[in-house]
């Protein structure tokens, strides 16, 4: 607890100096310093428990066995954040039938995720993570560009984690169209061959 307190301090830190007025050269170094090592391929995925549109709470330790496709986007309702939830939503009999188990992760509260779900049909689970602490234990940020500054943003990033924990393929920086179906070829390819 200690520890991600302190890591929390540190990031908030960081963010603190990349949006603060008039520091755009130092807040670069700063977000150099800080920056979360990103979850990749062959890493064990780490553990997380988060509020679900669909009701309580999903943790991964909940899906120990399945295949879980995790996906993080910016934000509900925007034009690559739908698309990139449509492609999930219009696959999810096939990812269902890989035996995959398909979840969504942004920072927008469950009223928002409720709305989103609701106006496109969702029919997987989306997190909500207010407090970016699921973002930060997989790397889900980058560094982005806006006015002359240099603030924090999501890595739009997907996951494949294997049903022993471990993750199994790492997307980061997505172009959200047809990535469903590239996710979808790679969960098929881990299934043993019959």
């Amino acid at each position: 607890m200690g520890r991600d307190v302190a890591r929390i301090r540190v990031v908030a830190a960081a963010v603190v100096a990349l949006v603060g007025a008039g520091v755009a050269g130092g807040a670069r170094e700063a977000w150099a310093e800080t920056k979360v090592a990103k979850v990749e391929a062959g890493m064990p995925a780490p553990d997380f428990r988060a509020p679900a549109s669909t009701g309580g709470t999903i943790g991964l330790s909940d899906l120990k066995g399945k295949v879980v496709v995790l996906y993080f986007y910016p934000k509900d309702d925007t034009p690559g954040c739908t698309a990139e939830a449509k492609g999930f939503r219009d696959l999810a009999d096939d990812f269902g039938k890989a035996g995959a188990v398909v979840l969504g992760v942004s920072r927008d509260g469950l009223e928002s995720h409720a709305k989103f779900a609701k106006k496109h049909g969702l029919t997987f689970a989306l997190l909500a993570d207010a407090d970016g602490r699921i973002h930060d234990v997989f790397g889900a940020w980058k560094e982005g560009s806006i006015f002359g500054r240099s603030p924090l943003g999501v890595d739009r990033s997907t996951f494949v984690i294997d049903g022993e924990g471990l993750v199994r393929k790492a997307w980061h920086g997505v172009d959200p169209d047809d990535h469903a179906a590239r996710v979808l070829d790679f969960v098929r390819s881990l299934a043993p061959a019959r």
